[in-house]
């Protein structure tokens, strides 16, 4: 029974050293990673407000940092039913991050003004 148990620890603890080897330099492979990343960060510290900001969008910098961040809506004028003109201007910011490639890494986050 004690021989079993040794064993057992044994392999466990030469699994444990395989994974703790394994490299991947590519933990965010692509724009849609970095969003739900960016997305899971946000969503405590700004709230729902974040969707506001949709789409979000990401783009890979230097083939090493990820840059990701909500979209401004476009402000927009509009004629109302008495033929006034109404002005709708956008005002606020979106948040941001920016995250490595290579390990998932949080460089930045914040939100604009």
């Amino acid at each position: 029974m004690r021989n079993i148990k040794f064993k057992n620890i044994v392999l466990l603890i030469i699994l444990g050293l395989g994974i703790s080897n394994f490299k991947n330099d590519n933990y965010v492979p692509d724009e849609v990673t970095a969003i739900k990343i960016a997305e899971a960060v946000w969503l405590p510290l700004y709230g729902k407000s974040i969707y506001e900001s949709l789409p979000f969008e990401a783009y890979l910098d230097g083939d090493t940092v990820w840059q990701v961040s909500g979209s401004m809506p476009q402000s927009y004028w509009e004629i109302n039913k008495n033929g006034d003109s109404i002005i709708h201007i956008t005002v606020g910011g979106v948040p941001y991050m920016s995250l490595r490639k290579d390990n998932g890494q949080i460089l930045e986050v914040g939100h604009s003004k």
